[in-house]
């Protein structure tokens, strides 16, 4: 699998967003609303950048020889909104 960095960019950018829109408007509409279909919707393709996300940062972990603990915070970044935001600034 090769992946460029623009690539893992644009995919960190998505999931963060993803999750975003995810807890901030999906979930409240579920809740709220009643209407579960936003949440399946933009939670399928959360995760499948999520995962894509994790792929790529084992892979990045060796271009761009990240130790042991950057992958760790690139790995939590991921669970937090916003997260990978910080990885595209601190560490790409």
């Amino acid at each position: 699998m090769n992946i460029t960095l623009k690539t893992f960019r644009v995919i960190s950018l998505l999931e963060a967003l993803s999750f975003v829109i995810l807890l901030l408007i999906a979930m409240p509409i579920k809740y709220i609303l009643g209407n579960p279909e936003l949440v399946r919707v933009v939670g399928m393709a959360h995760g499948i950048l999520f995962v894509l996300y994790i792929l790529g940062a084992f892979l990045f972990k060796k271009k761009l020889n990240w130790s042991n603990q950057i992958l760790a915070v690139v790995i939590l970044c991921s669970i937090i909104p916003l997260g990978p935001l910080y990885v595209d600034r601190k560490y790409l």
